[in-house]
């Protein structure tokens, strides 16, 4: 029963976001209007009209900068927390981290050396 207790803030603030996001929605589709027009149709991205196809091909090395971006970008997210409760881990925590950065530097470091970070 007190795992129950314990989530029921939990629970009631989920029920809350739901609630208020239907709601929200809801009152956009009633009380919104929909007038579109020959220019509100036309595509337009970032401030920029589109110039050419929407079809060109992507190069690879795009995906592999973004696939390493991920990458890191959650290796920070996992150091951060760990970060925070440093002192209360010890010596076997650090030993962890440790190993952790060494595996991702021996990653980046390959993939520096197969060039997979050039942009050409």
């Amino acid at each position: 029963m007190t795992a129950l207790t314990e989530y029921l803030p939990v629970l009631v603030h989920f029920v809350l976001v739901v609630g208020i996001t239907v709601a929200l929605l809801g009152a956009h589709a009633l009380l919104g209007g929909r007038r579109p027009t020959p220019p509100k149709l036309l595509p337009y991205e970032s401030g920029v009209w589109p110039v050419g196809s929407a079809r060109e091909r992507i190069p690879i090395r795009y995906y592999v900068i973004a696939m390493l971006f991920i990458l890191f970008d959650i290796e920070t997210a996992f150091l951060f927390p760990w970060a925070v409760a440093f002192r209360q881990f010890g010596v076997y925590a650090f030993n962890a981290m440790a190993v952790f950065v060494g595996l991702l530097g021996l990653g980046l470091v390959y993939a520096w050396k197969r060039g997979a970070l050039e942009w050409e």
